[in-house]
């Protein structure tokens, strides 16, 4: 079966074709580089800029003024460290819940096969239709008075890992991952005398690191990344997350500083990308072969 390409071996093999097809590749290579690095590449630059230079129209290329005092400046300013603390406790923790929720869910679902488990998928899933904007209203009606529990959770990180615990759309990679495990090899466990709790633990988990680490990406970065809601639920500044204390503490911050502390901001994540986007692939494919 031959594969069909915009240009032919026979063309490719000519030099004009040759050279055709590589101009155009980097042109191509070129342009989505600038379209995805410019945004980043203009932060970075901007944070080592002085004001004036900084919101001027048009923005130069290479600053004219170098300061890279800006940096250490926002961090002082704008209590980075606090933040950065708060955040990590926040995205880890919810991390945790999701881990152990989200991975009973898919396997009970896989494996396990309750009853109506296929009707409880379809209801899970349904939920990913739902804007976040439209629960934001419920959800904080929920924080700020629990039901039967009678807490009211603002200012504590339960308002911030009690909405992230049951995520449809990592249940779902899970479960997808689990379907693809043999069931003789759990068959094979439960022979040995081995319990569903027991298989789990021992062979399910360690030959799910893969997905497992996408699940993990998703959780902190999901976190990292929100705003409205720590917004809403976590007024104390003492305790307010990184988006949402830059936010708080930009009013009267020179543009510069302002720019260096957002580029510190984003960095974690985008190294968490950069170092993990191998297993990220991996993850996200895996599941889709039966093994």
């Amino acid at each position: 079966m031959s594969t069909r390409t915009l240009i032919s071996p026979a063309q490719l093999a000519r030099p004009r074709g040759k050279a055709l097809y590589w101009v155009v590749f980097g042109l191509v290579v070129t342009l989505f580089t600038v379209v995805f690095l410019g945004p980043m590449y203009w932060m970075v630059s901007s944070g080592f800029k002085n004001t004036q230079e900084a919101v001027q129209t048009p923005p130069t290329l290479v600053p004219e003024s170098f300061e890279p005092d800006n940096y250490s400046q926002a961090w002082n300013v704008m209590d980075l460290a606090s933040l950065l603390g708060n955040t990590l406790f926040y995205a880890f923790g919810a991390l945790a819940f999701q881990l152990v929720f989200d991975v009973a869910a898919a396997y009970s679902l896989s494996k396990l096969r309750p009853v109506l488990g296929k009707a409880i998928l379809g209801l899970m899933l349904a939920t990913l239709m739902i804007p976040a904007t439209v629960l934001v209203v419920p959800q904080y009606l929920t924080v700020l008075d629990v039901p039967i529990f009678e807490r009211n959770l603002l200012n504590t990180p339960w308002a911030i890992w009690l909405p992230s615990v049951t995520n449809a759309f990592n249940i779902f990679l899970l479960k997808r991952f689990f379907d693809s495990i043999p069931r003789e090899l759990l068959d094979a466990a439960s022979m040995d005398g081995a319990s569903p709790m027991r298989t789990l633990w021992s062979i399910v988990l360690p030959i799910s690191r893969p997905i497992l680490g996408v699940v993990s990406i998703f959780a902190i970065v999901g976190v990292w990344k929100d705003f409205l809601w720590p917004m809403l639920t976590l007024p104390d500044p003492a305790k307010q997350t990184l988006n949402v204390g830059i936010y708080s503490l930009s009013n009267g911050v020179p543009m510069n500083v302002l720019i260096a502390a957002l580029t510190m901001a984003s960095l974690p994540t985008l190294a968490i990308f950069l170092i993990f986007q191998r297993n990220i692939m991996s993850g996200l494919t895996a599941g889709g072969l039966k093994g």
